[in-house]
């Protein structure tokens, strides 16, 4: 009996039109810093609108999928609402408003984008991971032709760069880049590397592990390579930092702390990783300058302070925007009323207010930022806005903790008869019988506290890391401990399990 031939992978293979829109947003996920994404404070992403787009799209699949996330549409709804307060008292900017709310907007369409493409459609995931690999290897591969420029000073790169990015850190002089340039691969500044490492491709990793151990040992090496590679071409001292952190997590992860060899193992690690901060500390420049001079050691760290402390000070001069904020899209608002504040505030940590004062000054309604997603979010929102985020958000942790039937649940991977037998791997994915997910693993927990450290640096509400995160907890019981057949149909006949 011959057997068919082993045919190469697919690129990807769509259901429909449609689905080639989803794939280019898998391919824009690490471009979000170029003048061709949609503005959005401090970075300009491409993903999210085109996730939006795909929804738009598949309006059947988009109809019913709202009906099963009914809490995360309507909560767009909700934070309009809370916002009308601020615009009766402080006005409203409508390009500020668009800017805001559709990044808030974003965030469900992209779960359920998500959920359209892989438990509606039934997409390959291996595809996808694939595309994703790939286009941050191709980002990867743009910041070594960044740092090359700056180091051998080919200044027509340096210049083609300047002029796609929208803030430009690779050319010496530049406004954001000042005196030392350096690669910014394709992100809207180097202090997103950790965001995109992290936030993605280290959550892809744990989910990919139990499934296919080849693409999660890909997805551990580009991790590993990109972020040596940052910190050795001196992207920035975020990424260090993050790394720092992302290692303590991954070390939590990894060890059965039940088991006293293990934990004898795990605290020997941790213990390094606390040597290895402190030695940090001492050999970057930077790090040991806050350790010297406090916050005004370093003036990237000395702004992420005062650019939140302007608001802040605007809801302390109206204690009653503390519930419902200022309205979405009126951070500038806020901190021109609390400037005066915060220079206070910052008088009294020793240091000089003026340069704070003169920033908050400057800033307008369309070139606000913070650089941290709980100072804008709370600011235009209130800790109504922040506190039904967390509820909905953390009431799919629970829901996707639903007990299975009492028999084996299958997931459902329909392959076209022209998937290849390498794309059809995991073509029986199952979940263990008896299982029953539980809701707070330490897993999720881990996760969750990884994503709580990379947004206090981080404000863009339509960034993938929350949507990822949400989608995979409520799929729990498609993410449990499996069951794979080691079985790979040859040739093209159609599988499908239901």
């Amino acid at each position: 009996m011959m057997t068919a031939p082993l045919l190469p992978p697919r690129l990807f293979t769509p259901r429909d039109r449609s689905d080639y829109l989803f794939a280019l947003a898998l391919v824009a996920l690490p471009v979000d810093g170029t003048v061709i994404g949609f503005y959005q404070p401090f970075w300009t992403p491409i993903s999210p609108w085109l996730l939006v787009a795909y929804c738009v799209l598949n309006p059947r699949l988009l109809w019913q999928s709202a009906r099963s996330h009914a809490p995360l549409m309507a909560l767009p709804i909700a934070l309009f609402a809370l916002s009308i307060p601020g615009w009766i008292v402080f006005g409203s900017h409508a390009n500020a408003v668009l800017m805001s709310l559709s990044g808030v907007i974003a965030v469900p369409m992209s779960i359920v984008a998500l959920y359209i493409a892989f438990d509606r459609k039934h997409l390959s995931w291996q595809e996808s991971i694939r595309i994703i690999i790939a286009t941050y290897w191709f980002a990867f591969a743009v910041g070594v032709a960044q740092w090359l420029a700056i180091r051998i000073g080919l200044t027509n790169i340096q210049s083609y760069f300047s002029h796609l990015m929208a803030r430009s850190y690779v050319e010496t002089g530049a406004h954001w880049a000042g005196a030392h340039a350096r690669p910014q691969f394709l992100f809207a500044e180097p202090s997103y590397i950790g965001m995109h490492l992290f936030g993605v491709l280290l959550p892809l990793f744990w989910l990919m592990r139990p499934h296919d151990s080849v693409y999660a040992k890909r997805l551990k090496h580009l991790i590993v390579v990109f972020a040596a590679g940052s910190v050795l071409m001196g992207s920035g001292v975020r990424i260090v930092l993050d790394s720092l952190v992302a290692l303590i997590i991954v070390i939590i992860v990894e060890f059965r702390w039940s088991d006293a060899a293990q934990r004898r193992k795990g605290t020997l690690l941790l213990g390094g990783m606390a040597t290895a901060g402190a030695v940090c500390c001492v050999a970057v420049p930077r790090l040991q300058s806050i350790m010297t001079h406090g916050i005004t050691g370093d003036s990237s760290f000395f702004g992420r302070i005062y650019q939140s402390l302007g608001p802040l000070g605007g809801i302390m001069e109206h204690p009653w925007t503390t519930l419902t904020g200022f309205g979405a899209g009126n951070i500038a608002d806020a901190m021109h009323e609390g400037s005066a504040t915060a220079a206070r505030m910052l008088t009294l940590l020793g240091t000089d207010p003026r340069a704070a004062t003169n920033w908050y000054a400057s800033i307008t309604p369309n070139t606000a930022w913070t650089m941290s997603a709980y100072t804008s979010f709370i600011t235009e929102f209130g800790l109504i806005g922040f506190i039904a985020f967390l509820t909905v958000t953390l009431r799919f942790v629970t829901r996707g903790s639903a007990p299975p039937s009492s028999t084996a649940t299958p997931v459902s991977v329909r392959h076209s008869p022209s998937t290849t037998a390498n794309d059809r791997s995991d073509s029986r994915i199952t979940a263990a019988p008896g299982t029953t997910p539980r809701p707070w693993t330490k897993l999720t927990i881990c996760w969750l506290v990884l994503l709580a450290y990379l947004y206090l640096q981080f404000e863009g509400y339509a960034f993938a890391a929350i949507p990822l995160f949400v989608w995979s907890t409520a799929n729990r019981r498609h993410c449990n401990p499996v069951v794979i057949s080691k079985s790979r149909p040859q040739g093209n006949a159609t599988t499908d399990i239901s």
